[in-house]
């Protein structure tokens, strides 16, 4: 049975790395006592070492292991035999790359989909998603396939932000761009506000957190639904 949370983001403003999330992440990780990161996305380009450290921090607060997945020499091995994963936020072009060209993508989504528990927040969650192509980053690299894991039936926005009149911005909204990305593709997309989260157990996709959550659909206005609605399309 699929068990899975897809965070728009690690921390919210001001507040300390996952903590809006530990009550779910306590609840996702039941029974488990050691989980492997994957430390890819490297936000600001920082180590994976440092990377790992920072999730080794958290977790070893709610008593779970965290061994970073670079650092084993059969690393489909240890996704196979892993108890859990975390995947976090950085680069999606670098974390959608390094996946492709380990061979890992594929293995990550099977062992998650047979009901591995899987934690994404940013680049982690846009990987649950159909392909890569709704995420915010920068291409600095080029992967070999946008194509992600699928765990979920859409794409994902995380960071989802609404226009805001009082900035001095000319540039294209992140609706906009979604926008521009269905004159191409039908697929949908959820928009995730900070504080959301998508959570998947079993057969079933709700919408969590403390905003609505924006849905765009090709051909159709977007739409707002509240926490705990079901996401089918």
């Amino acid at each position: 049975m699929k068990n899975i949370i897809l965070a728009s983001t690690s921390t919210l403003f001001g507040g300390e790395y996952l903590a809006y999330l530990k009550e779910e992440i306590i609840r996702l990780f039941r029974g488990v006592d050691e989980i492997i990161f994957v430390p890819f996305a490297r936000p600001g380009g920082i180590s994976h070492e440092e990377y790992t450290a920072i999730a080794s921090n958290y977790f070893a607060q709610i008593k779970i292991k965290v061994t970073g997945l670079h650092t084993f020499e059969d690393k489909a091995k240890a996704i196979k035999e892993a108890k859990g994963f975390f995947t976090g936020g950085g680069n999606t072009f670098l974390l959608v790359k390094q996946l492709h060209e380990l061979g890992l993508m594929s293995l990550l989504a099977e062992t998650v989909q047979n009901g591995t528990p899987y934690l994404g927040s940013s680049a982690g969650s846009n990987i649950g998603g159909l392909n890569m192509q709704t995420t915010n980053d920068m291409p600095i690299v080029y992967p070999p396939s946008f194509a992600t894991m699928g765990l979920v039936p859409f794409n994902l926005n995380p960071h989802y932000l609404d226009p805001n009149p009082d900035l001095k911005h000319n540039g294209e909204t992140r609706e906009t761009r979604i926008k521009e990305f269905h004159t191409q593709n039908i697929i949908p997309v959820v928009g995730l506000r900070e504080g959301n989260w998508i959570r998947v157990s079993g057969d079933q996709i709700t919408t969590e957190g403390s905003e609505q959550t924006r849905i765009f659909e090709a051909g159709k206005a977007p739409y707002e639904i509240p926490a705990g609605s079901p996401l089918s399309f």
